[in-house]
């Protein structure tokens, strides 16, 4: 990967809006993800988490404001996972990547080395429909590498697993943060994103409710856990206010 400046963001969204018909999904949404840090998009169901993630990697177009990312000399300027990876069936869990690999001028070693990351050396030989689902997730994470794009984006990556392999998959997902790249996840898990993100954005009915550190949440409404800042920040227990737009 070639050298990039560490304090300029990777990615910037500014104002984002999104809207379906007269229903606005999203509305005047900003924050940064810097290099080095895993930010977690939380939120309750229907808060447009996944509305934010699509428009984030190109998948929706936004009715207003802008989504930048670095576009550094690289093969792919961003990675994604959606929630349900599906792969070729018939393919053995190596083929299936490197057949991405080759799409960016990767090897197969490249691939291999690619799924050992995730803790795949053992199954590369195996067939992509006899994974578990946490399998099939690590695999999509592997895949979301391929090229080393500075933002990989995972839509809810550990939704419906055993808790076991959602610590893993939170584990990988936080090893993936370097010096010049960042990941950028949904989840509803608040106890692995408070052990693992460096921050959260806090969607509430389409805005940001609260951003910032895990830490930094929990200090500025009291709370002893992020799932106790959560609450008090969507309901507006504890003493607190969501202001329409606000941003911590």
């Amino acid at each position: 990967m070639s050298e990039m400046d560490t304090d300029t963001p990777i990615l910037t969204v500014t104002d984002l809006e999104h809207t379906y018909g007269r229903i606005a999904v999203l509305d005047d949404v900003s924050f940064d993800v810097q290099p080095g840090d895993m930010t977690a998009v939380i939120g309750p169901n229907g808060a447009g988490k996944t509305t934010l993630i699509r428009d984030i990697v190109g998948l929706h177009e936004p009715s207003a404001g802008t989504v930048k990312y670095r576009v550094p000399d690289v093969p792919r300027s961003i990675g994604y996972l959606q929630q349900r990876p599906a792969f070729r069936p018939g393919q053995t869990v190596k083929e299936a990547l490197t057949f991405y690999a080759s799409l960016v001028g990767e090897s197969e070693a490249d691939a291999v080395e690619r799924l050992g990351r995730v803790g795949l050396e053992a199954a590369v030989d195996r067939n992509v429909e006899a994974l578990s689902g946490g399998m099939t997730r690590l695999v999509g994470i592997a895949q979301a590498t391929v090229g080393d794009p500075p933002l990989v984006v995972l839509d809810e990556p550990a939704s419906g697993l055993d808790p076991g392999m959602s610590v893993r998959i939170f584990e990988v997902a936080a090893e993936l943060a370097g010096a010049e790249s960042a990941v950028l996840l949904s989840s509803h898990d608040l106890a692995l994103v408070e052990r693992t993100a460096d921050r959260v954005v806090l969607l509430d009915d389409g805005v940001v409710a609260r951003s910032g550190s895990p830490a930094e949440i929990k200090a500025e409404l009291g709370a002893d856990s992020l799932l106790e800042a959560f609450e008090a920040a969507v309901t507006g227990d504890a003493g607190t206010v969501r202001v329409r737009g606000e941003s911590a």
